[in-house]
């Protein structure tokens, strides 16, 4: 049977041409991910460009700091774009002591006193593109709890996921940071060009990937229309992880509807989440869901802070986006989709070995659930929308 996921009708519901890449690596243990994003960075020879909506001045932070001053020293150009927001307690020094290295250093949606609503929106995005042949995105920050750094000892990371790819990809992906970094006042970046293995779309080989980095009103909603089409379009089984989930209404039907069509629809969330509140307002529609046929998963290890998103065995998506209103109406935000199943096969893979660290919710014992716990979850839910 013909898949429903295809190039063109994807590019038409984002509005983005589809790249590819010849590599792919996925990246799901916390301390591991971490070596190999920080190897990577050793062997930049050229420019490293870094976006990050969380960058703190921790044990993690301070080594990633000092690395790329090294590389700074050694004549790699390194630019760095914060959220604002994001990194609101990172003290001023900390970046003023790799700016004096020569790194440049902007700042995405800072304070205004003019127009204070606008801080609501924020760059959640996380990418790093290596010289012409490496970048990476997913859903890691670069602070302690997701490198397993904390409390000055070594332990498990929080359980998030990201990517590291190689190919004509990584040009995509320094075009979307070059358009951000000008945004911010950045000067334009000037290097000798990208090799043969990233530059254009000079290679057939490799899986599709589409580059779904968003940073306007525009983007946003064709990043909710290609969701809304991929629940859609799926025939078999969705599997959603998600740190944080406060569903849309119309996102609560897209789910329903797809049960009744018989796809097998599974959503894993965080058992404790770092943000009680938003863990609370979107606890208020667990019922709804549970009695509409989709399967609910809380996750009991480490925390759970990856965002992907599997349709079919066939088409995946990978990034910073969640499924609550902060991601898909507010902020920029970074993924990439891949299209291919052997690439998905790996990602329901470890969708199976999440679920072994997660209990899944009875409808009946969660429908007899405390009164007060019922009273706090719709108290929140009436925020949901700032949440």
């Amino acid at each position: 049977m013909e898949s429903s996921y295809t190039i063109p009708r994807i590019e038409r519901i984002f509005k983005h041409r589809f790249s590819r890449a010849t590599h792919v690596q996925l990246l799901w243990k916390g301390r591991e991910s971490f070596q190999t994003i920080f190897d990577a960075v050793k062997r930049a020879e050229q420019f490293i460009c870094l976006q990050f909506y969380i960058f703190k001045k921790d044990e993690t932070g301070i080594a990633l700091s000092e690395l790329l001053r090294r590389k700074s020293r050694e004549g790699v150009k390194v630019y760095l774009l914060y959220d604002h927001f994001g990194s609101f307690g990172t003290p001023r020094s900390f970046w003023k002591e790799m700016s004096l290295e020569g790194i440049r250093i902007r700042a995405s949606h800072p304070f205004k006193w003019k127009d204070p609503f606008h801080y609501v929106h924020r760059d959640h995005r996380k990418l790093i593109v290596i010289d012409s042949k490496k970048a990476f995105t997913g859903g890691l920050n670069i602070a302690n709890e997701y490198s397993g750094f904390h409390l000055r000892r070594r332990r498990r990371g929080w359980r998030d996921t990201g990517m590291i790819v190689e190919g004509p990809i990584v040009n995509d992906l320094f075009d979307t940071f070059e358009k951000s970094w000008k945004t911010w006042g950045g000067e334009k970046i000037v290097f000798q060009g990208f090799n043969d293995s990233a530059s254009g779309k000079l290679t057939k080989t490799g899986v599709p990937a589409l580059p779904i980095f968003v940073y306007s009103r525009k983007g946003r909603k064709n990043m909710r229309r290609l969701l809304y089409y991929s629940i859609d379009r799926a025939r078999t089984c969705i599997l959603l992880t998600t740190a944080y989930f406060i569903p849309s209404r119309r996102l609560l039907q897209k789910l329903e509807e797809a049960v009744k069509r018989g796809v097998k629809v599974r959503l894993l969330v965080p058992g404790n989440s770092d943000v009680p509140v938003a863990s609370y307002a979107g606890r208020a529609f667990f019922s709804r869901l549970l009695k509409g046929g989709i399967e609910i998963y809380t996750y009991l290890g480490e925390m759970l802070h990856a965002k992907t998103y599997l349709f079919d065995n066939r088409w995946s998506v990978i990034g910073s986006t969640n499924l609550d209103y902060q991601s898909l109406i507010y902020n920029d935000e970074g993924n990439i989709g891949i299209l291919d199943s052997v690439f998905a096969s790996k990602m329901a893979e470890i969708f199976e070995e999440d679920l072994k660290n997660s209990v899944k919710i009875d409808q009946e014992i969660w429908l007899r659930r405390p009164f007060l716990e019922k009273m706090i979850e719709q108290l929140f839910a009436l925020f949901r929308k700032r949440l």
